[in-house]
């Protein structure tokens, strides 16, 4: 552990590594647990929220950390794998504290955290010590538009005030580097104010990815609380199909007026999406697949797999069909895999190298037989076409996994202890610390 009188700036908190005594990796920092205090005394750190396998959030005592420096935390062999549930008396100091409007109390100006720095006690307890605030609002990017300093704690005040218009600049900085999957998970776990202001913040593009990763509920709430011409660009930048899933959501009547706001060539894929059943090829079909004419090159076909947008399960192979190639194309031909692109010539025609064994499934096929063909040959993914061999789309088997998964399978904990009854080599007690006075020293958690 760190010494008495060492800071840390929680920011960079955000993201490490955890270790067990063993030096296997536990999971990473997603935010620090503090209590606010009256009489203007720091707030006492509790312990840090700590992300581990299947993105359950568990509680981690201060108590239970041997070490803070290096750029990772080690903590003793016991933790208790109980998701974390906030308290009321709680604050979350990358989720609550950063981007607030404080006021620096020896002039009386606002200001906005950039970040809070902790440090530990001569009785080895950590507590918020130093403010690190700018002058004047930072930009989204958080580029300095004034004045920065670090001031003591007591230097400011306004942090048990309800923030009306917080913002999220400094919160979107610390989380920059986050795969849409994980930033979904940060913001499930915000509360629906914090959750609107981050989703207020994100360009469409990023909203739109995380959009596709959050639970239903939350994508609705959020799709609600946007103005109705950003919610209508935020759905054109989502894939058809998760726009189209959003959608369905919706009472019919907003369905249809943001439809109508959205541009007319992003809105009828989507619409034609809506009218197929949910859990059959045409309902879980996506309208954007690779598709090339038959006169099309290798290289040309090369170059489309390798745009990086191109998720893995439609960059496994090219749909080959006759002109229109936008869906629905023409006449569907065959397929023509990544490996056998490998393979060929640059030069090399496709439709010389389509493979037309499989047939494609209609826009009706339920579920079960879509998850039979995959698995019967292997396929990542798989062609829709209509009667009249016109494609429609391909199902790829991370939208069938959505469907076969319970509803609030983003929210459910898919963490299983190993063999000898550990997780990833942290040994589970069952108790929040295992001792009595451990419990009361975190706060009764």
């Amino acid at each position: 552990m760190a010494g008495a009188g060492s800071r840390v700036f929680i920011s960079h908190l955000a993201g490490v590594a955890v270790f067990d005594p063993n030096a296997d990796q536990v999971g990473r920092v997603r935010d620090v647990v503090v209590s606010l205090r009256i009489g203007g005394r720091p707030p006492r750190v509790l312990g840090l929220v700590v992300e581990v396998v299947g993105r359950r959030r568990i509680f981690l005592p201060m108590t239970r950390i041997t070490s803070l420096e290096s750029g990772q935390v080690l903590t003793t062999g016991v933790i208790n794998m109980r998701r974390f549930e906030q308290r009321p008396s709680e604050t979350l100091v990358l989720a609550e504290l950063l981007d607030r409007r404080v006021v620096r109390t020896r002039t009386q100006e606002e200001v906005t955290v950039l970040d809070v720095a902790m440090v530990q006690t001569r009785v080895r307890e950590w507590e918020i010590s130093k403010v690190f605030v700018q002058v004047g609002r930072p930009s989204r990017l958080r580029k300095a538009k004034g004045e920065t300093l670090t001031l003591d704690w007591h230097d400011v005040t306004g942090f048990s005030l309800a923030e009306e218009d917080q913002g999220a600049a400094n919160l979107l900085a610390t989380f920059d580097q986050l795969r849409p999957a994980d930033l979904a998970n940060v913001m499930h776990h915000l509360s629906a104010k914090r959750r609107a202001e981050v989703a207020a913040a994100l360009d469409d593009e990023r909203l739109a990815d995380v959009l596709e990763e959050l639970p239903e509920d939350d994508q609705v709430e959020i799709i609600g609380k946007l103005k109705d011409e950003r919610a209508a660009d935020v759905l054109e930048a989502m894939d058809p199909d998760d726009a189209a899933d959003l959608l369905s959501e919706l009472p019919g009547e907003e369905a249809e007026r943001l439809l109508q706001l959205m541009e007319p060539d992003e809105a009828a894929p989507v619409r034609r999406l809506l009218t197929y059943e949910e859990n059959t090829a045409g309902g879980l079909m996506t309208t954007e697949p690779i598709v090339l004419e038959p006169d099309a090159t290798v290289a040309e076909a090369l170059a489309l797999v390798r745009i990086a947008d191109n998720k893995p399960a439609l960059a496994a192979q090219v749909f080959v069909c006759r002109a229109p190639s936008e869906t629905p194309t023409g006449k569907y031909l065959g397929t023509v895999h990544f490996q056998r692109l490998l393979r060929e010539p640059p030069y090399t025609l496709v439709g010389s190298l389509v493979d037309d064994d499989l047939d494609p499934l209609p826009p009706d096929t339920p579920l079960s037989l879509i998850t039979s063909y995959l698995a019967t040959y292997n396929m990542v993914a798989a062609p829709v076409v209509d009667e009249s061999d016109h494609l429609l789309g391909a199902v790829t088997v991370d939208d069938v996994l959505d469907h076969l998964l319970p509803d609030d399978w983003r929210d459910a904990a898919l963490h299983t202890p190993d063999d000898d009854g550990t997780y990833g080599g942290a040994h589970v007690d069952g108790t929040y610390g295992g001792r009595d006075h451990e419990r009361q020293a975190t706060g009764g958690r």
